[in-house]
């Protein structure tokens, strides 16, 4: 039988082809079996009017951080706690919320 290569904490070596590497401004390719994680961005600022049936919903703008749409700044609602400075992940950045208007 043929002993399969052990890394230094004793787990057998996968043997198998390395991850593929990004290059310096662009996204990895994707990984067999996971998933899209979405466009990074950091929230800059939150509006202080709410909305939704119970006021659970905020603003807030979203500065992009990376992708096509890397430097923009978009406004998108949020359900649950949201601060300035918090770094997210958004599905996508095409789409940006009307402002609440509070009446």
């Amino acid at each position: 039988m043929a002993e399969e290569a052990n890394d230094e904490k004793g787990k057998p070596h996968s043997g198998g082809k390395a991850a593929p590497q990004a290059q310096a401004g662009q996204r990895a390719p994707p990984v067999e079996g996971s998933r899209f994680e979405g466009f990074l961005a950091e929230v800059v600022g939150v509006e202080p009017a709410r909305t939704g049936i119970y006021g659970e919903i905020k603003q807030a703008m979203c500065k992009i951080l990376e992708g096509r749409d890397k430097g923009r700044v978009i406004r998108r609602n949020f359900a649950g706690r949201i601060k300035k400075g918090d770094l997210i992940r958004l599905p996508d950045t095409s789409r940006e919320d009307k402002r609440i208007i509070a009446r």
